[in-house]
């Protein structure tokens, strides 16, 4: 291990000693004397990855200059400390930063006294650690003083660069920062943990032509000289690091107030400002939802939204300051899709439900980030609900439950809380698991316990822990977090045996990974249930010792009303009042569980699609379709059981069970794209299309209809387009033809263009003129749909092409690399070129998205997740192996080896037999 030692510079010498753990090398000084090495080097004092609590940071006074030519900046950190352990040493965070000078000040009496200190780096922990020449004592107050300098970073976290072209075609530059989980050290030196939390008095100098924020507002601004001036913001509320915000740029902005006088204000490149009025009205609107709903006030008197050009994931919840990619945020009524307009509301949702559930409550550590993120994304379909009940998100809500049991039933799978220690495995928990399955929990239990019950603990969790009034006072716990006081919490709602059963309840979701299979089977009025692990694999022999506490619902065909049954057993039973044809469990997909139906149960329900499908809702059909693919995949049901119930698709019209019905079929088609199967391949593809033609022929070209009516028909028609059905081709062909002739100038309908510029893009003169319009100021808006466009066209020059430019990132934002190298990826002419870029660029795309990341997980399985061959199986493990072992041991890569496996043994078992349910079917 190397470590890097500042000592207080002796004459001209900055006395910068660099040592091993055997060796200390003293550089020359000020003459041409010989380097002198001994063995008298000082260990780091500190052997852990997290930080001991002896000392405890109260305050931060933060001054920072970035320079937006050089790109670097220099800082000054000034950090009150609270002793709690004697100890002569102070253990914090610093990653890349260049510290020049360090110093430790205490009071003795009236008197201030302040002495150099000597640094050691552990650059292993991203730590270092000030070795004071005196004791510093429990109970005493004492002021860090740290100078440094860095290089504006240049991944998308820490204090990093990004840049923008103005219509005029002009480059400039910004500085912002992206701090979760671990990258305030890369700014400042800190005690980069979520519990430390801290008040953050911020000044930052900048040139007069710029303007800075961060998370409070500006009480002055100096002129330090004539180009250069200093903003000093308000004193911070008590928070953790991750949540300290600033950027320095030259945005402009719109704002309005909430109910409550606080002030809202969209910031964006001055171009795009045109594109802030809905975020901007949807913010007002939801911290307004949340201030009632929570019934705790908004604690600071400003909040912020900017749209970063350069931005790794969808939004940060910096506490006032919330930063968003630009798509994430900015919208344009003119030409945005249907589909933007629900992200951008639920994203926004997200981020200000964290002032709360984060910001003002935060996990003690980053193994309850379910906590944070669990909570804030369940709250995005609370608030948009009620806020804007015409996007109809609750529709959309079991979808992500189903993505999260995509990932929960695999081996390599994690509970919910889960213990981890370094920045890849803290990266690694934001996830599936933490985020949707997080959220179908919540919502379970909330249907469990009824909306007003659930609402009643839900808003007693924040305001016990940070009483209403005090969440910037003292009454925050001590330690600097809010957390459940276990011993002492009481509810006017909840008795304590109630609030026991839910605890445990939720243990046996939080605690263990993955979910239960349920099986059904009746038996005249008897119901017989049997709970077990559902997970994949060919080693998937059932798991002992899972059990849950699952809160069964049920319909049948006798009643429509809701019945509840709490299975908190291996097995049980349930006597109905009278036999029934059909019963369905699991009502509205609001349980995280599916279900199997025993003996003829399943033909019962697939006659009852195939006769009367609206006897039971869209999303209780979109759970079957799920259901019973699922069940195929653990040998429960044969694959032509599943395709039986598939038929009815012919007559769905509504968005969750298209969705899910094209979910299940479509990778089927993609596995055999990667082989020499094109037969089986292509009837599968027209079975596919058959099934729902006569919902592609009922699509209008426009942009009418309810939001899920219009992001039907964008997903259709997209997918009737690229399966070649020749009245969709020719339609669309005739646009691009028309809007080609205008040079880009002709309005498309929004729902549309994907579909329509995707055909375009099939011939290279096509692919040229609409990347053309891309690269083009106005086209903003439509970058996403124009990538999707590129990345399938058929001609591998040009796949690799858009792959190298995302990577260079001029043309093409390397933001948007991880979605390009997947729409490559799933291109049957694509795929090899995606595996071996990844291969190539692999120590680049770690460097720039940061081990453990969810965006180079989204690499990792989406360049992998369709191969199902055992070279193909090889070649990902040899790869693996091959690379550092941090890269080796990622969770993506154990997920994707389990993928292919279980891709391998599903082809073996399915292939033939789908090959015969068509030959009789078609």
């Amino acid at each position: 291990a190397q470590f890097l030692l500042f000592k207080k510079p002796t004459r001209d010498c900055s006395f910068l000693l660099s040592f091993t753990q055997d060796h200390l090398i003293q550089p020359r000084c000020g003459s041409s004397s010989d380097v002198v090495s001994g063995n008298g080097s000082k260990p780091f004092p500190w052997d852990k990855m997290r930080l001991p609590k002896h000392v405890i940071p109260v305050h931060y006074d933060l001054l920072l200059h970035p320079n937006l030519t050089t790109l670097t900046f220099t800082g000054f950190a000034r950090i009150e400390i609270t002793v709690n352990q004697q100890t002569s040493s102070v253990i914090l965070h610093s990653k890349h930063l260049q510290i020049t000078r360090a110093a430790i000040q205490r009071r003795m009496g009236n008197s201030h006294t302040e002495e150099e200190v000597m640094v050691l780096e552990y650059p292993p922990f991203e730590q270092i650690a000030l070795l004071a020449a005196f004791p510093l004592h429990v109970g005493q107050n004492y002021t860090v003083s740290i100078e440094y300098s860095a290089n504006l970073s240049e991944s998308f976290h820490g204090f990093y660069k990004s840049t923008y072209r103005t219509q005029e075609g002009e480059v400039r530059v910004l500085a912002s920062t992206q701090f979760e989980p671990t990258a305030a050290r890369m700014a400042f030196p800190c005690f980069d943990e979520p519990s430390f939390k801290a008040r953050f008095s911020i000044k930052i100098r900048r040139e007069p032509k710029h303007l800075a924020l961060s998370n409070m507002p500006i009480v002055k601004s100096v002129s330090v000289a004539n180009w250069l001036v200093e903003d000093h913001f308000d004193v911070s509320v008590k928070m953790s690091t991750y949540l300290v915000a600033f950027i320095v740029s030259d945005f402009k902005s719109v704002s309005k107030m909430t109910t409550s006088g606080i002030k809202i204000s969209v910031y964006t490149v001055p171009d795009k400002i045109n594109q802030a009025d809905y975020a901007l009205d949807a913010a007002v609107k939801l911290l307004d939802f949340y201030e009632n709903y929570f019934s705790i006030p908004y604690p600071l008197p400003k909040q912020d939204l900017a749209a970063i050009p350069d931005f790794q994931s969808g939004a940060m919840e910096n506490w006032g300051l919330t930063t968003y990619r630009e798509s994430s945020l900015l919208y344009d009524p003119e030409k945005s899709s249907a589909s933007a307009k629900l992200w951008i509301t639920m994203i926004i949702a997200h981020e200000l439900a964290h002032q709360w559930f984060g910001n003002l409550v935060t996990m003690e550590w980053w193994n309850d980030l379910w906590l944070n993120e669990g909570f804030a994304k369940f709250m995005e379909y609370v608030s948009v609900s009620i806020t804007h009940p015409d996007l109809k998100v609750e529709d959309y809500f079991l979808g992500k439950c189903f993505d999260a049991m995509e990932v929960d039933a695999l081996n390599s799978s994690h509970p919910v809380s889960t213990p981890v220690e370094d920045p890849a495995q803290i990266q690694e928990m934001f996830d599936d698991v933490s985020y949707e399955k997080g959220a179908c929990i919540l919502n379970m239990l909330r249907d469990y316990l009824n909306a007003e019950f659930f609402k009643a603990g839900l808003v007693q969790y924040p305001a016990e822990t940070c009483p209403a009034g005090d969440t910037q006072e003292s009454q925050l716990q001590g330690d600097g977090f809010c957390t459940r006081n276990q011993q002492t919490s009481s509810s006017a709602h909840w008795t304590r045996r109630e609030i026991l059963d839910v605890t445990t309840m939720m243990n046996t979701w939080t605690l263990q990974k993955g979910f239960p299979l349920v099986t059904v089977t009746v038996k005249g009025k008897t119901v017989h249930l049997h709970q077990e692990h559902y997970m994949k694999g060919s080693d998937s022999s059932p798991s002992t010792g899972y059990l849950w506490h699952v809160p069964l619902t049920y319909i049948t065909s006798k009643s429509d009303t809701v019945q509840r049954f709490l299975l908190t057993t291996k097995t049980d039973v349930l006597i109905l009042p009278e036999e029934v044809e059909w019963i369905k469990f699991n009502l509205g997909m609001n349980g995280y569980y599916i279900v199997h139906y025993e003996d003829d149960g399943w033909d019962a329900l697939i006659s009852l699609l195939k006769e009367n499908h609206t006897a039971i809702s869209s999303n209780d059909r979109a759970s079957l379709i799920n259901n019973v693919f699922q069940l195929v995949s653990i040998g429960k049901l044969s694959i032509s059981k599943a395709l039986d119930l598939s038929l009815y698709l012919k007559h769905e019209s509504q968005i969750m069970p298209v969705f899910q019905g094209m979910n299940e079929l479509i990778p089927m088609y993609k596995l055999m794209e990667k082989r020499d199967m094109d037969d089986v391949e292509n009837q599968l593809k027209g079975y596919i299309v058959n099934l729902f033609k006569d919902l592609i022929d009922k699509q209008s070209w426009n942009d009418e209809g309810s939001v899920s009516e219009r992001m039907l028909r964008s997903s259709l028609l997209l997918f009737a387009c690229a399966r070649k059905y020749q009245p969709c081709v020719d339609k669309a062909e005739e646009y691009f033809m028309k809007w080609k002739e205008s040079n880009g100038t002709l309005r498309l309908p929004n729902d549309v263009k994907t579909a329509v510029y995707a055909v375009g893009a099939q011939t290279i003169e096509g692919w040229d003129f609409l990347f053309s319009k891309y690269r083009l100021p106005w086209f903003n808006t439509e970058r996403n749909e124009i990538e999707v466009a590129l990345s399938i066209s058929r001609n591998k020059d040009k796949l690799q092409w858009i792959m190298d430019q995302s990577l260079l990132g001029d043309v093409v934002k390397t933001q948007d690399l991880p979605y390009i190298i997947v729409f490559v990826a799933k291109n049957p002419s694509g795929y090899h070129l995606a595996w071996k870029f990844l291969k190539e660029n692999w120590n680049k795309l770690v460097q720039k998205f940061e081990l453990g990341s969810a965006s180079l997980a989204h690499m990792v399985i989406g360049v992998t997740n369709q191969y199902s061959t055992r070279e193909r199986l090889a070649e990902v493990k040899e790869f693996f192996n091959s690379v550092d072992e941090k890269s080796s041991q990622l969770r993506c890569v154990q997920q994707a080896v389990e993928t292919i496996e279980e891709n391998i043994r599903w082809m073996d078992i399915n292939f033939e037999k789908i090959k015969i349910w068509l030959q009789n079917n078609m």
